[in-house]
């Protein structure tokens, strides 16, 4: 007799419907409905660079499979801008063109982190990181960091209370999702040194790169290039989450490790996602220029309503609605905004810490109907329960 089924340890501790447990409710019931809880775009992409623009005769093999590493053309691209605007050294080696972000950054667990090992992570965090950790069995380490922090000697010692024997990689988001801080230049040189100094890997989480509103963006892997994985997103910065292709730049060693997890799972990136990123680096600048700005008016209009700060960044607002809860908690707030026909993510998905949090998308719909949406929140919470 087979033996019952059951999960693996590591998966089924891992967290379930992590942007709503109530979107597979709601969606289908029809009515009014503002699901903001999926960070994602209205905008289409550029024209010349959607799928309808891509034909077998104009690129043979659209179909097929192609260089696991990714399209070399796309890839000497990559190199290129790696090189001018972030930059980091960078040769063809050095580049894993993947199946999104989230590919890039599962690749990338994957080849530097053995069963129990731990990857610290700045909380709050992206909600898929922490599962990423986890179904690739190793131990996700929270680190409450972004709504605590304000320093560059803060930022170390925060993530220096959690290094322990077990540690091999620290996990930094900037431009943040969900908080929508972007840290400073000698921040990142500081955590840097304490990975270089702990030896330590460093996962960077750069796909809103694109979107910044007050600052700079800066990646850390210029200050520790030895020891540092950057990871970006054609799915933010185009409006391309559908074609599934992001990619990591790091050591070539490092990339030959992550590209086995990639063949073993995903095999590549799609082929005509890819060739549609290569567009996007030729052609796209105009349309990230306006997306930007038309991001940047629908945060702000966001903020306003809910009696926030205007993110640095992202796409994303972080909402502590701790003094709206009653005796339902967390699970009854969510109820009553899906009544209202709102959808927000949970804060627990990014962190412990952040149980009384909601995280908020703000470019997922149309402005209008973000505006409507975000009005709808705003109501449930009340102004008095903004802190």
């Amino acid at each position: 007799m087979p033996r019952p089924t059951k999960p693996a340890a590591a998966v089924a501790a891992m967290p379930d419907r992590v942007f709503s447990p109530l979107a597979h409710r709601v969606l289908g019931q029809g009515g009014s409905v503002f699901p903001l809880h999926v960070g994602d775009t209205w905008l289409e992409p550029f024209d010349g660079g959607r799928m309808q623009d891509l034909d077998a005769e104009s690129h043979p093999g659209i179909h097929r499979y192609c260089e696991t590493r990714g399209i070399p053309e796309l890839r000497d691209a990559l190199v290129e801008k790696a090189r001018e605007r972030n930059g980091l050294a960078c040769e063809r080696d050095s580049v894993l063109v993947a199946a999104g972000a989230t590919g890039a950054l599962a690749c990338a667990v994957g080849a530097i982190a053995d069963p129990g090992e731990e990857v610290l992570i700045l909380a709050p965090f992206w909600p898929l990181i922490r599962g990423i950790v986890q179904a690739l069995r190793a131990q996700p380490v929270e680190v409450p960091f972004y709504d605590r922090v304000a320093s560059a000697a803060d930022a170390v010692a925060a993530v220096e209370e959690r290094v322990g024997s077990r540690t091999v990689a620290l996990y930094v988001s900037t431009p943040s999702n969900p908080t929508g801080r972007v840290l400073p230049r000698e921040w990142l040189e500081a955590l840097a040194e304490l990975a270089r100094r702990n030896d330590l890997w460093l996962l960077s989480d750069e796909v809103y790169e694109d979107t910044v509103f007050r600052g700079e963006h800066v990646s850390i892997g210029r200050f520790a290039p030895e020891r540092s994985v950057s990871v970006f997103s054609f799915s933010k910065a185009y409006g391309m989450a559908g074609n599934r292709v992001g990619y990591l730049v790091g050591p070539p060693a490092l990339a030959a490790q992550a590209e086995k997890v990639g063949v073993h799972t995903a095999y590549h990136a799609p082929t005509a996602g890819q060739l549609a990123a290569f567009r996007a680096l030729e052609r796209g600048g105009a349309w990230v220029e306006r997306a930007r700005e038309a991001y940047r008016a629908a945060g702000a209009d966001a903020a306003r309503a809910l009696g926030l700060p205007e993110p640095e960044g992202s796409t994303f607002l972080f909402v502590d609605v701790g003094a709206r809860l009653d005796e339902r908690g967390m699970d009854g707030f969510l109820e009553d905004c899906a009544a209202d026909g709102v959808l927000v993510a949970p804060g627990s998905a990014s962190g412990a810490d952040y149980a009384s949090w909601v995280r908020l998308c703000f470019t997922c719909l149309p402005p209008d109907r973000t505006a409507e949406g975000v009005r709808r929140l705003a109501r449930r919470i009340g102004p008095d329960a903004i802190p």
